[in-house]
């Protein structure tokens, strides 16, 4: 029996470094012995199927055998197709009527506890706003990610200091659950 993951690479194809062409990615993910190999974008969004049921162990060899092949590690974070799904479904924001730029979702290695958050002024970024979810941050920045002030303050040093964090807009996001669905 297998299942189906998101594997999300971190930082990759930004500005011109840290390259990783998607078909070499595939290629990585095959030889891994993962199957139902599929890339979505450049940024660095994998989905395959796989027998082992262990997330942090599965993120582990991606991240070793990526290593290997392009010479820099990439922080990769594995998630389920029934936990990508109830991400979406629990998002606190009316995700249909907004556009995908407008709302993001930060998946965090860990479980994120609302005390590290609490030094942010949420007042002071509306209409910007965060809600936590389950190893999860929804961002609702009606003038997208590159203009929020919002996400800038999220992205402090420190504050999720020894926690991997990568963002998706909502549109990817949805892509993902559908690509992980059995």
């Amino acid at each position: 029996m297998t299942t189906k993951y998101a594997a999300l690479l971190r930082g990759i194809n930004v500005g011109g470094s840290r390259k990783v062409p998607m078909a070499q990615l595939r290629a990585v993910l095959g030889d891994l012995g993962h199957s139902d190999i599929a890339t979505y974008l450049q940024s660095g969004n994998a989905v395959f199927s796989s027998a082992d049921t262990d997330e942090h162990t599965l993120a582990a060899g991606i991240e070793a055998a990526i290593e290997k092949a392009f010479g820099f590690r990439v922080d990769t974070l594995v998630r389920g197709g029934p936990y990508l799904r109830a991400v979406a479904d629990a998002c606190p924001f009316p995700a249909a009527s907004l556009e995908g730029k407008q709302l993001h979702v930060t998946f965090f290695s860990e479980t994120v506890a609302p005390q590290r958050l609490a030094s942010i002024d949420t007042a002071a970024h509306l209409p910007e706003e965060f809600r936590l979810g389950d190893r999860a941050l929804y961002l609702y920045a009606p003038d997208g990610l590159g203009r929020s002030k919002l996400a800038a303050a999220l992205s402090r040093p420190g504050l999720l200091k020894g926690v991997v964090a990568t963002s998706r807009n909502w549109n990817t996001v949805v892509k993902l659950v559908e690509m992980t669905r059995d």
